[in-house]
């Protein structure tokens, strides 16, 4: 299965470069705290998707989109606590299109295991 292919690695990329944006406005303080931090986590959602496509079977791939999963959780929780401490405002824009990553993630997911327990 190729990454580029899927719509969860697209929306995902597409993130990414949203959050480098948005990181920008971060204060400098913050460099090697939460903006560091968020562009790792936002990175690693397309990243895990790809190594995950990549992999023998599809345990493994589900195993790789739980990592993207929580990457993308993780993101969430930091642009919240970035929101709150005043450093940054969220647009819906943007929580839109992390929500859609992770819904479109645990359809992933979800199918995954079903494809599974139909085997069993």
């Amino acid at each position: 299965m190729n990454h580029k292919n899927l719509d969860s690695w697209k929306k995902s990329i597409s993130l990414v470069k949203k959050i480098y944006k948005l990181t920008e406005k971060m204060p400098d303080s913050e460099k090697y705290g939460l903006t560091t931090q968020m562009r790792r986590a936002a990175v690693s959602i397309p990243s895990n998707l790809a190594e995950g496509s990549a992999r023998d079977s599809d345990n493994e791939f589900t195993k790789f989109l739980y990592y993207s999963l929580g990457s993308a959780v993780e993101l969430e929780t930091q642009l919240i606590l970035s929101q709150e401490l005043g450093y940054l405002s969220i647009s819906d824009d943007l929580d839109e299109d992390l929500q859609k990553t992770k819904q479109i993630i645990l359809g992933m997911i979800r199918y995954l295991k079903s494809k599974k327990e139909k085997r069993t």
